[in-house]
């Protein structure tokens, strides 16, 4: 009867699942946190979870004995723990049974030891199951200081099927297509922090989508042999069959030993996008990125040899070598028992041009650090201000420390670091609370961070100037010059080896030349070798489109759609000119202007000038000449104050409009406030929006002299927007003109202050102070605007005064500045005059009559004037 009861037909239970628990945390759906690997001195009760499905559900009640045993495993020979048995009544209404039941110690640490145990299960004297546990010892409050076991080396995502893909078949993604995809893999490299024996490592690898489902988890076990310095597990979970990834944003997260390890965000969508999405860890605020795993087995010696194969920069090799070496004897002073005060300094300057390499070095600095054990990641994160400064107060710090956690583990690579630094009279820029930030984190921050500045070189020095502490924090300095053209011409070898094109010999002959020409005419916005792929890039489009023109392009033979001969560089224009709209002469504006100019009172020279100007130009326009590489037509207008220099200015912008020499014909005006910011890096941004503005018509810059004075804190940054605007002129000749205008002194000094200057302006106008007869005629005009006619007696009293005025005045002389002030101060007596009549007296006293009373305050007599010198000004007698 007894062996009838054991036939599986009449048994009533069937068995289910035996799993592993130490947390008595109840879970949805009556469910355990399950492991197999717990921590010895985390360990108080190991739990065994055993459940059978009732095959009398829904029929009747009936009792069951159940046996839980557990044991110690040691090689061959296996130790009982415990004997655990249970009678349990069955219910009728339970379709699946749970026995729990655990064994230990309320305190952890006392029971468990390192080693490997199993439960067994027997359901009415029917052995049913089995499960191993295993239970590790990285030391007693271990994880207190962070995870004693492994560290996380790198995570990235890929896209295989049931079988997986082979390493070095695989292709990374961000996003993937969600028509495409089968299963996604993680691939996790991990660092064996455990190193002195061999343990269990039980990994969770789950995929939630947006909602916070959980769309599959996969548990690897894998044992970690005492050699392991790295090792790589991969998990994946999908289907076969396309098309069971949804489109929808998910996170792939990692648990070991029931922590939360990491979570690293990708995107099912449209299609696949190749790359790698950052990792977020719970102890970082902002997101990390990892190195790619293939940069840690570089042993120190590849590193160096990486370095070597850079092309030229020598002093940088030689520096980066001796800096390293210097770390490692630091280390081994350090391993020997030698206690160094001071921390290794890691922060870096590096200073020179765009496209010198600073970039790539700062990338193998971040890999050799990491090497020699002095950052965890070695990343590289580049930034600039615009990452860091906020708009408004409370910005900028948040800002500034998402940058810092992004590059943890790293380096954080600030590019034109200088434009953080305004002038020290600037309390209010949020770059100075960037550049306190930093100092900071890198004097008492946690570490395991490299910061290195980049800019150029004059720059450099005046940020570095800008906070004392600055200087203290960085230790090294780096500069890197600009490419010679020989070390050019061996980038240009390597970015067609990298754009998969081959250069013939004569190609190459005319690449060479473009190279020195183009090294020759450098300034400090050379762009090195980034103006080389450029170039190569340019070659291989002309490659292109030579191929396309071919009858039929598709029966070439591969060396064909390969080959950049000597056509495709000839083809490529380094300073390509923007074509300039024909446009008639406006004989109507013209005469208008003209009209106009020769209205005004005196200016007989330039008058002159202006009026052969326009002579030659129409002359050029009508022989179909190229007016705008013939001159410049940049003018520099000198002059004392009120000669009409900006009157002029108007004028000839209409003129140049009226002969189709200007595409819109407006004039911007400007001067040194509306060009120069207080920072360096943001003047060129300010000047060239203005310069855009100013685009098809001319840029009118007043007192232009003050661009090239030094300001008081010593910083040039009216410098750049010269610098910017001379760029600007050759670059766009023909679209906009730049009017400069000023006294002659400093104009003078002005133009001087810069070889490019007195090039670009070839035309100059001098405006010559106004005789003492052309002021009584503005005066005149002046009056005449006002519907003011001055009597015999008065009109004799200024033409006296003008001539007093003139006879004594020096360089600071206002002109017609000086003539408008008297007439308004002329108008002024009138209207108070008859202001002071009764409406019957006025009645017979002409309104519009400028009488002797009116003008008398204007003394000819140097006793007035406001100061002791000849002088531009008076006052009048009785103040």
């Amino acid at each position: 009867m007894a062996s009838n009861l054991r036939h599986p037909d009449l048994k009533k239970f069937k068995f289910r699942e035996l799993k592993v628990y130490a947390s008595t945390e109840w879970l949805a759906d009556n469910k355990k946190k399950y492991r197999q690997v717990f921590d010895r001195w985390e360990a108080t009760y190991i739990y065994a979870e055993l459940s059978f499905y009732n095959k009398f559900f829904e029929r009747e009640d009936w009792d069951v004995e159940v046996e839980l045993r557990c044991y110690s495993l040691k090689k061959t020979t296996q130790k009982e723990l415990c004997l655990l048995p249970f009678k349990r009544k069955v219910s009728k209404y339970d379709n699946i049974v749970y026995i729990r039941e655990g064994w230990g110690n309320k305190a952890g640490g006392v029971f468990w030891k390192k080693g490997t145990y199993f439960w067994e299960a027997s359901i009415e004297g029917e052995k049913v199951a089995s499960k191993y546990f295993y239970i590790e010892d990285a030391g007693e409050d271990a994880f207190e200081t962070g995870n004693p076991y492994l560290q996380l080396q790198s995570l990235r995502l890929y896209e295989g099927s049931y079988d997986d893909v082979m390493d070095g078949e695989r292709i990374y993604y961000e996003v993937f297509d969600s028509n495409e995809t089968r299963y996604i893999y993680a691939e996790i490299l991990l660092k064996n922090l455990h190193a002195d024996t061999s343990w269990q490592c039980e990994f969770f690898v789950k995929f939630y989508n947006d909602a916070k489902e959980l769309k599959g988890q996969v548990v690897r076990l894998q044992k970690i042999e005492q050699k392991d310095d790295l090792f790589k597990l991969t998990a994946g979970w999908g289907s076969n069959v396309k098309g069971s990834w949804r489109k929808d944003k998910y996170t792939c997260e990692l648990v070991f030993m029931d922590r939360l390890l990491a979570i690293m965000p990708f995107e099912v969508g449209e299609e696949f996008v190749t790359g790698t999405n950052p990792v977020y860890l719970p102890d970082r605020h902002a997101p990390v990125y990892f190195s790619s795993p293939e940069d840690l087995n570089e042993t120190f010696e590849d590193l160096m040899a990486h370095l070597d194969r850079l092309v030229g920069l020598p002093e940088i090799k030689h520096q980066v070598r001796n800096h390293a070496k210097y770390i490692q004897f630091l280390q081994l002073r350090k391993d020997l028992g030698f206690e160094e005060k001071d921390s290794i300094n890691v922060h870096s300057v590096f200073i020179g041009n765009p496209g010198t390499g600073k970039t790539t070095v700062a990338s193998m600095m971040g890999r050799l650090y990491r090497k020699m054990g002095l950052l965890s990641s070695g990343h590289v994160h580049v930034v600039d201000r615009v990452d860091l400064v906020g708009e408004y107060i409370g910005q900028t710090a948040p800002k500034v420390k998402e940058a810092i956690e992004r590059a943890r583990g790293g380096v954080l690579f600030i590019d034109e670091a200088y434009a953080l630094a305004r002038s020290n009279e600037d309390s209010k820029d949020f770059g100075r609370e960037v550049i306190e930030i930093l100092m900071k984190e890198m004097s008492d921050g946690p570490g395991d961070l490299a910061v290195i500045v980049a800019g150029y070189p004059q720059e450099m020095k005046k940020f570095l100037a800008s906070n004392p502490g600055l200087n203290s924090r960085f230790k090294h300095h780096f500069e890197f010059p600009d490419y010679l053209p020989q070390e050019l011409s061996q980038i240009a070898a390597i970015a067609a080896q990298q754009m998969e094109v081959k250069i013939t010999s004569e190609a190459i002959l005319r690449l060479d030349e473009i190279i020195v020409n183009a090294y020759r005419d450098r300034d400090r916005s050379f762009g090195n070798a980034r103006f080389i792929f450029d170039l190569i890039e340019k070659a291989k489009v002309n490659l292109g489109l030579r191929v396309m023109r071919e009858s039929n392009p598709m029966g070439l033979e591969k060396t064909m759609l390969e080959t950049i001969i000597l056509d495709d560089v000839a083809g490529i224009d380094t300073k390509p000119r923007k074509e300039l709209p024909y446009i008639p002469i406006d004989e109507e504006l013209l005469h208008e202007s003209m009209d106009e100019l020769n209205r005004l009172i005196g200016l007989d020279k330039v008058k002159e000038q202006i009026i052969e100007h326009v002579r030659l130009v129409r002359y050029y326009r009508e022989t179909n000449r190229d007016v705008l590489n013939s001159f410049y037509l940049h003018t520099v207008l000198i002059g004392n104050p009120g000669t009409g220099k900006t009157t002029i200015a108007r004028i000839l912008t209409k003129i140049y409009k009226a002969l189709g020499i200007l595409e819109r014909g407006h004039m911007v005006e400007t001067d040194r406030h509306g060009l120069v910011a207080g920072f360096v890096g943001q003047t060129a941004i300010k000047t060239t929006e203005k310069i855009e503005e100013a685009m098809g018509g001319v840029l009118f810059i007043d007192e232009a002299y003050s661009l090239t004075l030094k300001s008081q804190s010593g910083n040039d940054f009216g410098d750049e927007a010269v610098q910017t605007i001379l760029k600007r002129m050759e670059d766009n000749r023909g679209r906009f003109f730049v009017f400069v205008a000023g006294y002659p002194d400093n104009m003078e000094a002005f133009l001087k202050a810069n070889p490019g200057l007195s090039s670009r302006f070839d035309k100059v106008l001098k405006f010559d102070d106004y005789s003492a007869n052309e002021l009584f005629k503005i005066a005149l005009v002046m009056l005449e605007e006002k519907g003011i006619v001055p009597a015999p007696e008065a009109e004799e009293h200024l033409q006296n005064y003008y001539a007093f005025l003139y006879e004594y005045r020096d360089k600071f002389f206002g002109n017609a500045r000086i003539v408008r002030q008297s007439v308004i101060e002329a108008v002024k007596n009138q209207n108070l005059r008859l202001a002071a009549l009764t409406p019957d007296e006025r009645e017979n006293v002409s309104s519009n009559i400028l009488i002797l009373e009116d003008v008398a305050g204007f003394k000819l007599d140097t006793s007035g004037f406001i100061f002791n010198r000849k002088g531009i000004g008076f006052r009048r007698s009785g103040e």
